[in-house]
């Protein structure tokens, strides 16, 4: 009888599924961990879309409940005029690169805008301003085709980086020097990350809040925000690591 049940618990244990290997965490790219409130500037103008706007914009603001040294998160406009989103969204900037003195813009975010494949390409006073702020910048972020404003100020031309999908064709024509990234939705060079937008606004602002305040302060944020967030699921290429 022993014999019988021991033959019985071996068939049932090869019965069992084999427990899937445990992937490896994602590793990030080395980054310091901010010893003081690092302060993100988000850039809006007439047209800017709502959610390549209010994902980053809430996520990154809620990295103060999370972390002691957490980000001060404001927008900045070229003037004082109120910004109307493409949606309809009426918005008073915090400061105007104009006429105002902004504090130090830690992280910059270009969010995408109506016209960022056109008139604003011609804007030489809003490059100047990006170009000038991004290279002082510890972190430069675009949503979606915010890129073509970085790319037109020069500032991604020794770095890989994406856009939206639907002007990618048009944005390798545009620059043709650039190493452009087609199937992904976000990507991480040096202190660029540059990213798909629409509803996948909140990947690049996540990212960028895991890899700078851990694993704990973005899973509160996304518990917070109800996100299903898990890095190792997105489609990226980071540099030096795929």
């Amino acid at each position: 009888m022993r014999f019988l049940l021991f033959l019985l618990t071996i068939s049932l244990a090869a019965c069992q599924p084999a427990k899937p290997p445990q992937e490896a965490p994602f590793q990030f790219p080395e980054a310091e961990k901010p010893a003081k409130r690092l302060n993100v500037g988000l850039l809006i103008m007439d047209g800017v879309y709502n959610t390549e706007l209010t994902a980053p914009m809430d996520i990154l603001q809620h990295t103060i409940f999370h972390d002691e040294w957490g980000m001060n998160v404001f927008t900045i406009a070229q003037n004082d005029d109120t910004v109307r989103s493409f949606e309809g969204l009426r918005i008073l900037p915090d400061y105007q690169f104009e006429r105002d003195s902004i504090p130090f813009v830690d992280v910059l975010v270009v969010p995408s805008a109506e016209h960022h494949l056109d008139s604003d390409l011609e804007n030489q006073a809003l490059i100047a301003w990006v170009k000038e702020t991004g290279l002082k910048a510890r972190y430069v972020m675009s949503l979606c085709d915010g890129a073509f404003v970085l790319a037109k100020a020069g500032l991604l031309d020794r770095v890989a980086s994406t856009t939206f999908p639907g002007d990618l064709d048009t944005y390798q024509k545009m620059f043709p020097h650039l190493d452009v990234h087609t199937d992904v939705h976000l990507v991480h060079d040096g202190k660029f990350i540059t990213s798909a937008g629409g509803a996948r606004s909140f990947e690049p602002a996540m990212y960028l809040a895991e890899m700078l305040y851990g694993k704990k302060a973005a899973d509160g944020i996304a518990r917070g925000m109800v996100i299903d967030w898990d890095v190792r699921k997105v489609r990226k290429f980071v540099s030096g690591f795929i």
